[in-house]
């Protein structure tokens, strides 16, 4: 997760106090859009069978998500009881089996 430039403590983790932890592999309820968010701050979005269909970088304030695709479109999202709601999308922690 990118940090943002703030005096806000930096936990161990390298990310601001407050700011909502959202490292891993989210995907919508069919399946259909798997967006793997990295620790590195950069996002991996497949679309069906289109791998890597969007990939750029992201950044976290509190609980709040922006995007920027690596063509320079942007998106932002927030995140509700620990589910990021990008833009249209609701997206769900996939669980590691």
């Amino acid at each position: 997760m990118v940090r943002n430039q703030s005096s806000s403590p930096v936990e161990a983790t390298g990310r601001r106090t407050g700011d909502v932890d959202v490292v891993g592999m989210w995907v919508t309820p069919d399946g259909h859009i798997r967006q793997e968010l990295r620790a590195d701050g950069r996002y991996d979005e497949a679309r069906g069978t289109r791998r890597s269909a969007y990939t750029g970088r992201y950044t976290v304030t509190g609980k709040h998500l922006d995007y920027v695709d690596d063509t320079g479109f942007t998106a932002t999202g927030d995140i509700r009881d620990g589910v990021p709601f990008h833009e249209h999308l609701v997206l769900y922690k996939e669980q590691q089996a």
